[in-house]
């Protein structure tokens, strides 16, 4: 196998050992809530929004020594490692504490980390130029597949089920957490990427390379990652692209944890509101798949760049926006086991609720994707800081969207997200425009 099957395969493998362990992880943050609310425990006083928010602001300060352990250990074996402790954190729903509950959320907030900025490493160092936008395309619709497997189990797994049984959380963790076993080991598969045939490509390769094999004097190799994370933080590329990065992390809330919640919570759904939960999953992963194969895999958009990409992405969320305000009640977010009994603005419609799921998956697939794809061509040669930098920000703002939804109705959250979302493209479009006139003159034909 020649040196561009080798990397191609690398990002597929890439791609399947995320799509196993996050079918586990995004599954496992989606019913979270709805689990908690149904636990019979006197002895159990946990929040599945509190616990999210808690991942991800240990995620966004860990990202500060994140850089550091990938350079010295190699991203191969902080993945494989960090998805160990994911899977600990999923096993911990089978028989759920307090105190094991929000300790395990502190651990895997510093895993989730370390893992991303090895997947960015990872993805840059088999990618070139030419590559980047099909590789991030690839990785982006493998990993959303999690969101349709995952999703797919709990809506057969708790079809009609009113009350979520002791017996029935602990068959789904179990399960979920073998799955999240499986990604772990796979990251084992991937093989060192060998040197393009041309000098120049050659000489690229090795550099980029440079940081998947310990060298000696580890301790400065480490604090040189540190240094160059927190240079990056402060160009102005990175501070316009934090904007972008900034929504990804609101909607990722949004998506992921708040939004199945409100669905769960409509009692005018009728019985089946709780797999319908599942059934929301299935159709975010189906947007997310469709978008990371349209603007990724296949490059259509490849002579107009990333720029109409994104400004899809943003009308994609608006116009799902706009349909949850009219559809969901204010108070689903923080209503009760119970549910409530409340009405929007029209008629809920369990239709309307599952278009939206799969508007929210497509906008979001749209941003990762141009987003994973500009940051590995803007900083190619520092591909773990920058990749480190990128999660910082998008945990910092899932962990404050995570904490105000115990606190928030429904439209307020919208607004938030309306206003970042806005305020994050046009910032996406000076980036992007700054990338098109400081490079016009090379091979610019990547998304």
């Amino acid at each position: 196998m020649g040196p561009e099957g080798k990397t191609l395969l690398n990002i597929i493998i890439l791609g399947f050992g995320f799509m196993f362990m996050f079918t586990a992880f995004q599954t496992c943050g989606n019913i979270e809530q709805t689990v908690i609310k149904s636990f019979n425990s006197t002895e159990f006083h946990g929040s599945g929004y509190t616990s999210m928010a808690i991942i991800y602001g240990v995620f966004s300060a860990s990202n500060l020594i994140a850089p550091s352990v990938v350079a010295v250990i190699g991203p191969q074996l902080s993945m494989f490692f960090s998805g160990l402790v994911y899977s600990g954190y999923i096993a911990m729903f089978i028989h759920p504490f307090t105190w094991s509950f929000y300790t395990a959320s502190v651990v895997v907030g510093i895993a989730a980390a370390i893992l991303w900025t090895a997947q960015g490493n990872l993805l840059t160092i088999n990618s070139t130029d030419a590559t980047i936008g099909r590789n991030s395309g690839i990785f982006w619709a493998l990993l959303q597949f999690s969101l349709f497997f995952g999703n797919m189990y709990i809506y057969f797994a708790w079809h009609g089920h009113v009350h979520i049984s002791d017996k029935d959380r602990q068959t789904v963790f179990i399960s979920l957490t073998v799955i999240s076993l499986v990604g772990s080991f796979l990251f084992f598969l991937i093989q060192k990427p060998e040197p393009e045939a041309t000098p120049s490509e050659a000489s690229e390769s090795t550099e980029s390379a440079s940081i998947i094999v310990a060298t000696p004097g580890l301790g400065s190799q480490a604090l040189d990652a540190l240094k160059k994370a927190l240079q990056l933080s402060v160009t102005k590329e990175m501070l316009l692209l934090s904007i972008s990065i900034a929504y990804t992390g609101l909607e990722l809330t949004f998506y992921s944890g708040v939004y199945g919640t409100c669905i769960g919570a409509m009692t005018r759904f009728g019985d089946d509101a709780k797999s319908l939960i599942g059934l929301s999953g299935i159709f975010i992963g189906l947007g997310e798949i469709i978008g990371g194969g349209v603007f990724g895999m296949l490059n259509k958009c490849n002579r107009f760049g990333r720029n109409p990409v994104v400004l899809l992405g943003l009308i994609t969320h608006f116009v799902a926006f706009y349909l949850i305000f009219l559809n969901i009640a204010s108070d689903a977010p923080i209503a009760p086991e119970e549910g409530t009994h409340l009405q929007a603005y029209i008629t809920p419609s369990v239709e309307v609720a599952l278009l939206c799921s799969f508007l929210l998956g497509l906008g979001d697939s749209c941003f990762n994707t141009q987003l994973l794809s500009i940051v590995g061509f803007m900083f190619r040669e520092d591909s773990a800081p920058a990749f480190a930098v990128f999660k910082f920000v998008q945990s910092i703002a899932a962990a404050l969207a995570f904490f105000y939804s115990n606190y928030l109705l429904l439209h307020w959250q919208l607004l938030i997200m309306v206003v970042v979302g806005f305020l994050g493209t046009l910032s996406f479009f000076v980036a992007e425009w700054m990338v098109v006139s400081s490079r016009r003159d090379t091979d610019y034909d990547s998304i």
